[in-house]
């Protein structure tokens, strides 16, 4: 049910004749809200229907800096972790997953209805850091060392073990993926068999051989 602050999309028998306005909820009820019109300032009451949309606080994080907007969903809308969506806001338009929804302060769910969540928690999916561990190549003399370095690639970039990557100045032999807690579709949190397939979205870690020529050169 809505709750005193949320805001909602109805029309206002003030001002609005062909076109639904934002409303802020004054008071919640059984079915029927007091809400006051952000346009006009009509004070009137309405009937919260299934299909009535609401907005939502949500915080965008992507690697070290994140950033705060809102979006409007459908009241009756099912959330979960893991859905993805757009984020059209100041800072930018980018492709979203759902890393947490908080319902309160200090209580979170893994799913729930829109109109129930105060502040859904998201991380940007469109351009990703990829952390990424590598061991040396073989004949290097030295198989206990390894190096870590983060990786900028787009979301959709695809992964494959056993295949080789040349990214910028890298260049390895994919081993093993470890993948996200929030990522959809997988069938293991570590995927090491030849062939396995992991968008870069869904990466937590990436492990593999080095085979830059002059990665090792001072060794």
């Amino acid at each position: 049910m809505s709750t005193a602050g949320d805001r909602l999309a109805v029309d206002c028998p003030s001002c609005s004749s062909a076109e639904s306005t934002v409303h802020e909820v004054l008071k919640a009820g059984s079915g029927r809200n007091t809400v006051r019109c952000t346009e006009c300032a009509h004070v009137h009451k309405v009937r919260v229907e299934s299909d009535a949309r609401v907005e939502r606080d949500v915080v965008v994080s992507q690697d070290d800096e994140s950033f705060s907007t809102r979006t409007e969903i459908p009241f009756s809308e099912t959330l979960s972790v893991g859905d993805e969506f757009i984020v059209d806001s100041a800072e930018a338009i980018l492709q979203v997953r759902i890393t947490g929804l908080e319902l309160a302060p200090e209580e979170r769910a893994e799913t729930a209805r829109a109109g129930d969540v105060a502040t859904i928690w998201t991380r940007g999916i469109d351009n990703v850091t990829v952390k990424t561990t590598l061991n040396p190549k073989e004949g290097t003399g030295d198989r206990e060392s390894t190096r870590s370095f983060d990786l900028q690639v787009p979301g959709d970039y695809e992964f494959v073990v056993g295949e080789t990557e040349s990214l910028g100045d890298e260049e390895f032999r994919v081993k093993a993926v470890q993948v996200r807690d929030d990522a959809p579709e997988y069938r293991h949190g570590k995927l090491d068999h030849e062939g396995d397939m992991v968008y870069a979205r869904d990466v937590k870690r990436l492990y593999g051989t080095d085979r830059t020529t002059s990665a090792w050169s001072a060794w």
